[in-house]
């Protein structure tokens, strides 16, 4: 589980949406991407420029969700680096939807043949991060927690003194709000959340701050 580890984290912000893409990695250079969100050349260059000098060996991209700018570069990193795709099992709906609207968006957008490993609420994966099951903001939403580091990554359940949108398809205003009040809050306050968009904050500022929170 390459759990036992100095764990690093690299925040990129890609896209006009400013999607914040993480790569975590150990000191032995094992890796994960979470929402690889590179949307043009440069983008993606300067994703594969930190990869190489880095010399991190890529295990699997770790989606918390299937937006659109959450998977912008999804088949430049998948057929790069020829990694599987975990996810949660009603992301891959959400995720084939995404070529109907982006459109929308001005952008041409494909699925492609992914391998995918479905992640469920209870589940660990590398580096000891424990998986939370967290809908709302969208259908299959995830939610990844390392209880040693204090750290969770959170999408966007959970932003800085705000919460996700649930206008979107799928969406749904009361399960984000209980799932965030029975999963998220009941984390330990100096957690910090590592959002899919903006600063990183923490658990107990949101919890004290947060005005959807109260």
């Amino acid at each position: 589980m390459l759990n036992d580890n100095i764990l690093n984290i690299k925040t990129f912000v890609f896209s006009p949406f400013q999607e914040n893409t993480y790569v975590l990695y150990d000191d032995k250079n094992y890796a994960v991407v979470v929402d690889p969100g590179m949307q043009n050349k440069q983008e993606e260059k300067e994703f594969s420029d930190f990869i190489s000098n880095k010399q991190l060996i890529l295990k699997r991209i770790v989606l918390t969700h299937a937006h659109i700018d959450h998977v912008f570069g999804l088949d430049y990193v998948v057929n790069k680096y020829q990694i599987p795709v975990a996810l949660h099992k009603d992301s891959i709906g959400v995720l084939s939807s995404v070529p109907q609207y982006a459109g929308a968006y001005g952008y041409d957008f494909s699925v492609g043949d992914y391998q995918y490993e479905l992640l469920n609420e209870g589940d660990e994966i590398e580096f000891g991060l424990k998986v939370l099951h967290v809908p709302g903001h969208a259908p299959g939403h995830l939610v990844f927690y390392q209880p040693k580091t204090n750290e969770a990554w959170v999408g966007d359940v959970l932003f800085y003194q705000s919460i996700g949108r649930t206008d979107l398809p799928g969406g749904d205003y009361q399960l984000l709000i209980d799932g965030i009040k029975k999963k998220i809050l009941t984390l330990p306050p100096n957690v910090k959340a590592y959002s899919g968009h903006g600063q990183t904050t923490t658990i107990g500022f949101e919890k004290e701050n947060n005005p959807f929170l109260r």
